[in-house]
């Protein structure tokens, strides 16, 4: 049955990919997940509605993996030799300009997630589940250099400190995440949590 998926999925080039992912973007972007249609998303690239449910099956499914698509970094690629150096990374990997949108398209997804079962389960399993593990990585790594105890309380939360600050700096603040905001809040909140020095 993978076999099958991929055939069809071969038949798009790569860049033509990408230009139907940045159209369904720019479409979340214009109207949110709950007004974005398949029609809608066929007429601005061109394609038949046939055609992209051929290729992804749903709604849920193009649009988590356009959101998949847009992302400039993958976790399992970065390995600085620090743990300040890989979540200064994490945190960084875009302008303050493309982080703001960003955060604008996350938090209109978040409170789509709550209405939509099926896009819930498929962020869920594409996005979330892997994003996990390949963070998880990131943390076994410091914790093998020994720059945090393995027995550190703070550990299971790293996660949920990242996404923590990345998400409630506009609900608590009214103002975007930042490069600024964000280094400062690694050294002041995650890194003194588990225990590491940043002098």
């Amino acid at each position: 049955m993978a076999d099958v998926a991929t055939a069809r999925r071969s038949r798009l080039t790569p860049e033509r990919e990408a230009e139907l992912y940045e159209a369904v973007l720019e479409l979340l972007r214009e109207v949110g997940y709950d007004a974005l249609t398949m029609d809608a998303v066929a007429a601005r690239t061109r394609s038949s509605k046939a055609t992209l449910y051929r290729q992804w099956g749903g709604k849920a499914e193009l649009v988590v993996k356009a959101l998949r698509h847009n992302k400039r970094i993958r976790v399992e690629d970065i390995d600085t030799g620090s743990l300040r150096g890989d979540l200064y990374t994490l945190m960084t990997q875009d302008d303050d300009c493309t982080m703001q949108a960003s955060a604008d398209l996350m938090r209109g997804i978040a409170m789509a997630i709550h209405n939509n079962p099926d896009l819930r389960e498929t962020f869920r399993a594409q996005l979330v589940e892997p994003e996990m593990k390949e963070f998880q990585k990131v943390v076994d790594r410091a914790v093998q250099r020994g720059e945090v105890r393995a027995d550190c309380p703070a550990l299971e939360f790293t996660l949920h400190m990242m996404i923590g600050g990345f998400a409630t700096r506009t609900l608590l603040d009214d103002q975007p995440p930042t490069q600024a905001f964000l280094t400062s809040y690694i050294d002041a909140v995650i890194l003194p949590a588990l225990g590491v020095t940043t002098h």
